[in-house]
């Protein structure tokens, strides 16, 4: 079981950045990929972008390709979204999300979560 814990969001205009958090309760490295993901209201749950165990592989949504930055302290526990060049397309509530083994795209495949951070995007 690791429990998962979000912080960094908030307002910000068009153009700007926040860096999100996610802190794990349990040690996260070698064992867990971790995923971010965002629901904006309304919307269903979207993939915005995974990290593989080691840190070594990231994977993101074509629409935040390029912007978003996903990157992993696993001495820390912590993974990170770093998110550059906001839009207000980009308002949602951002989830963590940690699977054992390799990383996936889809919702259903993560067995944690936390309990989300909202990001809101001024124009």
């Amino acid at each position: 079981q690791v429990q998962l814990v979000e912080s960094g969001g908030g307002l910000v205009q068009a153009g700007g950045s926040l860096r999100l958090s996610c802190a794990a309760s349990r040690r996260t490295s070698s064992a867990y990929a971790m995923g971010w993901f965002r629901q904006a209201p309304g919307k269903e749950r979207e993939f915005v972008g995974a990290i593989d165990r080691s840190g070594g592989s990231t994977y993101y949504a074509d629409s935040v390709k390029g912007r978003f930055t996903i990157s992993r302290d696993n001495a820390k526990n912590t993974v990170y979204l770093q998110m550059n060049s906001l839009k207000p397309e980009d308002t949602a509530v951002y989830y963590c999300a940690a699977k054992v083994f390799g990383v996936s795209r889809e919702v259903n495949d993560y067995a944690y979560w936390g309990q989300g951070t909202q990001v809101t995007v001024s124009s």
